[in-house]
């Protein structure tokens, strides 16, 4: 398991390197990878003609992608992960895929004294009725890509209020730096992120194989 530190691409920046390491990893000329990252600002949608989520008069560009879902936004202060995943061998199941993307990222909020959770129905990890973290996956040949952004400092959350946030109509988007009232280091709460995710990677085969 490979940790890849980028710093700040843009979207495509960091959508073509998802694309050669899917492509290495499925002929195996590399080990799984996880990117984290911050982006440039941009919003992003789903391949969907449902477009409700975006207004006009957009702040940032939006870009089109192969992930599900409706609109989101990524930008500087918040964390986007993209784990790139042999899921063959971690049981070809999206569900539970997904299910331990939001743990880690429960559990990861929690180093910061935030306790976050899920809601019923509603993919993502939230605080109360507060969303703090998205997911959004997609997959070739069982090869994950895409993955999660959680809003780490407080100036994450403002190009929100352009758009309707995964379509959830008055949905609030909060951050780890608001919710625990603290000032927190992007950088240490990157290297938080990769020590934390490398310890629990383990589970998504163990879950499977329960």
């Amino acid at each position: 398991m490979k940790i890849l530190l980028p710093g700040r691409l843009t979207f495509e920046a960091a959508l073509a390197l998802q694309e050669r390491l899917v492509g290495q990893v499925q002929s195996g000329e590399s080990d799984e990878t996880l990117i984290l990252l911050e982006h440039e600002p941009v919003y992003t949608i789903g391949r969907t003609r449902d477009r409700s989520s975006l207004r006009e008069a957009l702040p940032h560009a939006v870009f089109e992608t192969n992930r599900g879902g409706q609109a989101t936004y990524h930008g500087p202060g918040q964390l986007t992960g993209y784990p790139i995943l042999d899921l063959n061998n971690r049981g070809r199941d999206l569900h539970l895929y997904l299910r331990f993307l939001e743990e880690y990222l429960i559990r990861f909020s929690g180093e910061f004294g935030v306790t976050a959770q899920r809601r019923e129905g509603l993919t993502g990890v939230w605080v109360g009725e507060r969303k703090l973290a998205s997911l959004g996956v997609g997959v070739r040949k069982w090869i994950s890509m895409h993955g999660f952004a959680i809003n780490i400092l407080a100036k994450s959350t403002t190009a929100f209020s352009s758009i309707t946030p995964c379509g959830l109509a008055g949905v609030k988007m909060t951050s780890l730096e608001h919710e625990s009232g603290l000032q927190i280091d992007f950088d240490a709460a990157l290297q938080a992120a990769a020590r934390l995710f490398k310890e629990m990677l383990p589970q998504l085969s163990a879950e499977h194989s329960t």
